[in-house]
């Protein structure tokens, strides 16, 4: 059982998360090591998975690299998050074996494994459309649906998009490059790497083990989450934190190696941010995205980027990208700053406007 300080876990975590002195330089590797970047069409800086490779690599990151790994696709875009390529071996079976099995299945996933059913001509016209002409973008694909998506939110009657989503799910289909409105699809047998599935619950542990080395340090058991999930398993080995409550699953390589820390603005959708309550025990940390807050009840800002230095999270910066300018609105600080880490901060955000290649407004 190794016994660890919140400084510890701290550290532990940033090594993971590529957020030390020593930056990665390849955006191939960094992604591996990250597990995934999360998409998400907000781009009041930048889009996030484009700043999550920034705030790792500098200004020297150019985002026509991840452009160019998604049309070689040797990185996938794969339920709203970018893998590398080779980790699709890993999801497989589990497409494979899509509801599941068992009594613990969701309902929800039974329903809509029993919705696509229901629409099995719209599947194979889609699949012998994508078999002869693909890859095309979903707006030239058919919607041929017999029974229609019910939903009480947005996805109501979006009968292409979630059977897109059930083919996906299912390992029929894949996109095949490009993002959002740009996306393409194709049958998944020709877009993941060729080679042998890994089975089930060897996918499962292996998974685990990843996504370990990923966070550094996560609990064995968490909620449940659709996309990628909190928790660990029995990958790494048991640690308590001081000052923590229960124990925790740690990645024992990245104990006792030394740490040099630096300063770093991150995306809110930021791997090291994803677990808010690890966030809060470990990083003793307040932050909530308030994109979705009417403006007069926001603390921090629309899209306001947690402040990294050394090995905390010292506050927010309120900072929005218009035309040729990184308007700064303020810098929200929750412990006082020295002036060599306020110097630190200041120096990311100029890091920040020469990415973007335009000018600092504060």
């Amino acid at each position: 059982m190794h016994q660890l300080s919140r400084t510890d876990a701290r550290r532990v975590a940033l090594r993971a998360q590529l957020l030390t002195a020593q930056r990665p330089t390849d955006v191939h590797e960094c992604v591996h090591a990250l597990t995934f970047l999360q998409l998400n069409p907000t781009a009041a800086v930048a889009p996030s998975a484009d700043l999550v490779l920034w705030s790792r690599i500098g200004s020297s990151y150019d985002p026509g690299e991840l452009r160019e790994a998604l049309d070689r696709q040797t990185i996938l875009d794969y339920r709203m998050t970018l893998r590398v390529a080779e980790d699709m071996a890993l999801y497989r079976a589990e497409m494979a074996d899509f509801p599941g099995t068992g009594d613990d299945v969701p309902l929800w996933k039974r329903a809509n494994r029993q919705w696509v059913a229901d629409n099995e001509a719209c599947r194979q016209d889609i699949l012998e459309l994508l078999r002869s002409d693909g890859p095309l973008p979903a707006s030239e694909l058919p919607d041929t649906c017999v029974r229609p998506w019910r939903s009480s939110g947005w996805n109501n009657n979006r009968n292409l998009t979630m059977m897109l989503d059930q083919l996906v799910l299912m390992g029929d289909v894949a996109a095949a490059g490009g993002t959002g409105r740009d996306r393409l699809w194709d049958l998944a047998e020709r877009v993941y790497p060729p080679g042998p599935v890994v089975p089930l619950e060897e996918a499962r542990r292996l998974r685990n083990e990843r996504r370990l080395a990923s966070l550094g340090i996560a609990r064995s058991r968490g909620p449940a989450c659709p996309i990628e999930p909190l928790d660990v398993g029995t990958a790494g080995e048991p640690a308590v934190v001081e000052g923590v409550r229960g124990e925790w699953r740690v990645d024992p390589a990245l104990l006792d190696v030394p740490f040099e820390g630096r300063a770093a603005l991150l995306s809110p959708m930021d791997r090291l941010l994803h677990d808010r309550k690890r966030m809060t025990e470990i990083f003793e940390f307040e932050y909530v995205l308030e994109m979705f807050k009417p403006a007069a009840a926001r603390r921090w800002g629309y899209f306001a980027l947690p402040v990294l230095v050394g090995d905390r999270l010292v506050g927010k910066l309120d900072a929005t990208t218009k035309v040729d300018v990184l308007q700064v609105h303020a810098l929200h600080v929750d412990v006082p700053l020295s002036a060599t880490e306020r110097a630190a901060v200041d120096e990311q955000i100029e890091d920040l406007a020469r990415w973007l290649d335009v000018d600092v407004a504060r």
